[in-house]
């Protein structure tokens, strides 16, 4: 049993360490995981689906890559599509339901692709990818080519999301201390926000306030931002010891919860309430889980589900 009367299942996959887990946008029980040998440093890549029973978790199917997998992400138009990218410089298509490789090899970035995304506004199906090589490309799942190259940044995009509010917006963090917002229409960043005085290696928008997003970076700090006063953030969190790796906003009714994760693959759950969004923000923390040892991280990928009484979309656990 989990915290708060949770459920954790876990399954251990020896000879792969994660780098990304994403729930399926239609079947609740199934979940991806971009896996790669060598903590991503060498070797092959692996897309990993898993359905969630009540035996545990099941692996129903797994997709070899030439290169590392950094990340992964679901269709919005079908169960079976999935997007991947690599450490070879491209994004690879998939379907669960084809047995052979991937549909569609996307390959325009010239270094590692650490981040990819599909637009959730349903009105445009869209991916953004954002690579070691400081940019950002747009791309139409439909096309080989991409549409557009965004630049801008002066070092490693590690992040790039898409608004689940605004159409052809999304939002990227990059090694060069900077949050930028983005509109498909320019090949120029409409807002430039000196996030953190390290490099910031997560974002991710707050699902029920489209002004809301979240930064997390190697300062171990986490702060939100409002995009309509980026001069200060309205909040600034400093419960880790080590780089925030990965952060993801859900919300209830009037309880928003931010879950972020370190390099020690401990993970915070941080629940507000926004009273005004520029007046007070009151925040409790808990703590997950720990890995005590986090210069000695495990010879297998473990990936654990924890599932929630209060959030039906349960809460990801990924180490």
């Amino acid at each position: 049993m989990a915290a708060g009367g949770g459920i954790t299942r876990a399954i251990r996959i020896p000879g792969r360490h994660g780098y990304a887990v994403e729930f399926s946008p239609y079947i609740p029980s199934r979940l991806a995981c971009a896996a790669s040998q060598n903590y991503g440093i060498s070797g092959c890549g692996t897309l990993i689906v898993l359905e969630q029973n009540d035996a545990g978790l099941v692996i129903i199917k797994s997709f070899d890559w030439t290169d590392a997998l950094y990340d992964v992400t679901w269709s919005e138009v079908s169960e079976n599509i999935l997007v991947t990218s690599s450490g070879d410089g491209s994004l690879q298509l998939w379907d669960t339901s084809n047995p052979q490789g991937p549909l569609q090899i996307f390959k325009e970035h010239t270094q590692e692709v650490y981040t990819v995304d599909w637009s959730q506004t349903r009105g445009e199906q869209l991916l953004v990818s954002g690579s070691w090589d400081h940019t950002a490309k747009l791309w139409d799942p439909s096309v080989a080519k991409a549409l557009c190259t965004f630049t801008g940044h002066e070092n490693i995009i590690y992040s790039t999301i898409w608004s689940p509010h605004i159409p052809g917006c999304f939002a990227s963090a990059s090694g060069d201390q900077t949050l930028r917002i983005w509109d498909v229409k320019s090949p120029v960043s409409k807002i430039v926000i000196p996030a953190h005085q390290a490099e910031v290696l997560t974002c991710d928008w707050c699902k029920y306030d489209q002004n809301l997003i979240v930064t997390g970076a190697v300062d171990c700090s986490l702060r939100g931002w409002d995009l309509r006063a980026v001069r200060q953030p309205v909040f600034d969190l400093h419960d880790h010891t080590y780089a925030i790796r990965r952060v993801k906003q859900e919300q209830e009714v009037i309880q928003q919860t931010i879950y972020d994760a370190d390099l020690t693959q401990q993970i915070h759950l941080h629940d507000f309430v926004v009273l005004n969004v520029k007046d007070k923000i009151t925040f409790t923390t808990s703590t997950i889980s720990k890995d005590p040892s986090p210069l000695s991280p495990p010879p297998s990928l473990l990936v654990n589900v924890q599932h929630s009484s209060t959030w039906p979309g349960g809460r990801l656990l990924m180490g």
